[in-house]
């Protein structure tokens, strides 16, 4: 039982990005009708934010430090970042540490207006072309994001780490009654799985519960009625590119503790993901939602020692294989609606 509850644990927080950024493709293709591959690009930048934003916050003079000596007693010379000495040692350092949750603050502007860039400037040609076209363009789209990353921030991985309050693990095992130190889960994948709750919840939400929302709802029910009541509907498409493109960017910035940012990790992120909204139904938000989460976990458990040595390399194409399986038996996917990708 332990052994189930740690894998299923260890499925979520990948399960959550996949939920995540599934989310963010399904709105774009629910609304504009856009297969859109530049998506997890967009992931990627938001890594990319909590990593510039810890550099920012991390800037710093050099001072002499006539506390510390060399061994010869002269003073040392220390780096002292900006905003330690604008709010002192306590704040200024809690600000450094705490670097990327802050990165909210930067991530949603930048990835709203890139959104709102990208739609306008480009994919908004692409409407009425085949879904080959569109593939096409916004795959190219990606990877000149992705060169532009690798030439600003390089090619290797970038450590970001977790605020320290979070930097630790618990005894997850102990807290349910199992043995102790059998079930050990880091605090911040926890965070993230719960802070990917808080925004598929948002997101629901918003569409659910607020007049913008049913509006979009609507739109994606049947676009022209909508434009025939004298409601500017493209508009409204637009703001939820925007939106979509910010869930994607809070889902890289919340992830790059996890998993150190590099220039590729979108596309890392991008195939698996539209693997997951294809099995959780084209068009449909609560099948993205829950494919993430199942493929995550399954994924999770495919990677066990036992199971690869009774199948060797099986965590690497388990969630293929569960999608050939499902769109075989549902050839809609999970929650998919008619008429979605069958013209």
């Amino acid at each position: 039982m332990d052994a189930i509850l740690l894998q299923v644990l260890n499925g979520l927080d990948k399960g959550s990005a996949y939920a995540l950024i599934a989310l963010g493709l399904t709105l774009i293709f629910g609304t504009l009708g856009v297969v859109n591959f530049a998506h997890g690009a967009l992931f990627m930048i938001g890594a990319f934010c909590a990593v510039t934003m810890q550099r920012f916050l991390g800037m710093s003079f050099e001072e002499i430090d006539p506390t510390r000596t060399d061994f010869l007693g002269n003073p040392l010379k220390v780096q002292v970042p900006y905003v330690e000495s604008w709010f002192g040692p306590e704040i200024g350092g809690a600000i450094v540490d705490w670097s990327v949750p802050l990165a909210i603050v930067l991530a949603i502007p930048v990835m709203i207006v890139l959104g709102f860039v990208m739609e306008r400037g480009l994919i908004k040609h692409f409407y009425k072309r085949p879904h080959a076209d569109q593939i096409l363009v916004t795959f190219g789209l990606a990877i000149v994001l992705q060169e532009v990353i690798k030439y600003f921030f390089g090619a290797n991985p970038i450590q970001t780490g977790a605020p320290d309050a979070f930097a630790g693990s618990f005894d997850f095992g102990a807290m349910l009654g199992f043995d102790p130190n059998v079930i050990i889960y880091p605090y911040w994948r926890m965070v993230y799985f719960l802070f990917s709750l808080i925004i598929i919840a948002g997101v629901f939400s918003f569409l659910r519960f607020t007049t913008f929302g049913m509006v979009v709802r609507a739109g994606m029910a049947d676009r022209e009625t909508v434009g025939l009541l004298g409601i500017d509907i493209d508009r409204r498409f637009t703001i939820m590119f925007g939106l979509a493109a910010a869930v994607a960017g809070l889902a890289g910035v919340m992830y790059t503790p996890i998993l150190a940012p590099n220039y590729h990790m979108g596309m890392d992120f991008l195939v698996l993901s539209f693997v997951v909204v294809v099995v959780g139904g084209m068009g449909s938000l609560p099948g993205a939602v829950l494919a993430g989460f199942m493929l995550g976990i399954l994924q999770s458990f495919a990677s066990m020692n036992e199971v690869k040595e009774i199948i060797p390399g099986i965590d690497q194409v388990i969630i293929y294989l569960v999608a050939i399986i499902i769109l075989l038996t549902r050839p809609r996917g999970l929650m998919g609606r008619k008429g979605v990708m069958e013209d």
